[in-house]
């Protein structure tokens, strides 16, 4: 959203100013032409989503600096006054000084209070779902008891005719670069369901959460999850890694590993 504005009298001037506002910020640039006073405006306010509705603002007007924090009712306010002459050196503070203290608010302040933020919801969340992920994985680990007999009949199938054998399958949180490996992997064994569910040597799923297949369950709530299948079909060992939501469709000569390997 911008203006432009004109004003005449014993104080003239034309001013315009730019205003980007959005849930998690709010930008302002302004700048006046005028007798007796030039000058140029810019100021950032960031919002933390959190329930005190926490807001840090820092504005830079001529060669001024200012920066102000507010927090439920309480208000903080650091007015910085530069120099009283309008220096090169002043100008160029009052501008990257406000870049600065963003950048260093930001890495400092700001990410570890969302990460910490976020944290803390996944732990609210796995602790209202404790109770129901237990009930989840009994009710799995009773499927997969019944599942035994039908899932050796379709090993007994399959391994007549070369076809489609899963050999190990996790379902979960995988830690798959250096970046995680301070995280712990939460995955469950989910071999006997998927081998349930394959029929004339394919194992076909659609684009929806795999923990409501049966003798599946949901490990890690709130968290993203993948599906992780080591198979062997006409002999020739294969391995895939989908996505929780991602239809997955097996056998594929994609799939396949290399002797070697």
């Amino acid at each position: 959203m911008g203006y432009l504005q004109w004003r005449w009298g014993t104080q003239s001037s034309m001013n315009t100013s730019v205003v980007r506002d959005t849930k998690t910020s709010h930008f302002t640039f302004a700048m006046q032409l005028g007798i007796p006073h030039t000058f140029m405006m810019m100021s950032y306010q960031y919002k933390f989503q959190d329930d005190d509705q926490t807001k840090i603002k820092g504005s830079v007007k001529g060669v001024s600096l200012k920066i102000k924090l507010n927090r439920a009712s309480q208000t903080y306010f650091f007015p910085i006054h530069l120099t009283d002459q309008l220096l090169p050196s002043a100008v160029f503070y009052a501008t990257v000084g406000p870049l600065v203290f963003y950048l260093a608010i930001q890495r400092l302040v700001i990410k570890p209070y969302l990460l910490a933020q976020k944290e803390q919801e996944l732990e609210k969340q796995r602790e209202g779902a404790s109770t129901e992920t237990a009930r989840k994985k009994q009710e799995a680990e009773s499927a997969v008891l019944l599942m035994q007999e039908s899932v050796r009949r379709i090993i007994e199938a399959e391994e007549s005719k070369l076809g489609l054998i899963i050999l190990n399958a996790w379902y979960g949180k995988f830690v798959t670069d250096n970046s995680q490996r301070h995280e712990r992997a939460k995955v469950i064994d989910v071999t006997v369901p998927l081998q349930c569910l394959v029929k004339d040597s394919k194992l076909i799923l659609t684009e929806a959460s795999k923990s409501g297949l049966p003798g599946f369950y949901d490990p890690c709530v709130g968290e993203e999850k993948s599906l992780k299948v080591l198979y062997q079909f006409r002999g020739v060992m294969h391995q895939v890694l989908s996505r929780d939501n991602e239809a997955l469709r097996i056998p594929k000569q994609s799939h396949r590993i290399d002797a070697d390997t």
